[in-house]
């Protein structure tokens, strides 16, 4: 399964640091996120829940930058 979610991200590295953090998160198969247009798509495991594994990946994301937002 696949989806998409809107992020708020201050730079391109930071982007790049969030999208590697998010592909090691359990549940998550492969990620990728678009910087010029704030967009995080994701694909997820057969069988994860993406209501479970998204608040992990917002905290993943937060240890890249603290005050990124996940829009899910």
């Amino acid at each position: 399964m696949k989806k998409s979610y809107k992020i708020e991200v201050d730079c391109a590295n930071c982007a790049a640091k969030m999208e590697d953090a998010t592909k090691k998160t359990a549940g998550v198969k492969d990620a990728n996120i678009n910087f010029m247009a704030l967009k995080m798509k994701v694909e997820f495991e057969e069988g994860a829940d993406p209501k479970e594994v998204m608040p992990r990946v917002l905290e993943a994301c937060r240890k890249v930058e603290d005050d990124c937002e996940i829009f899910f």
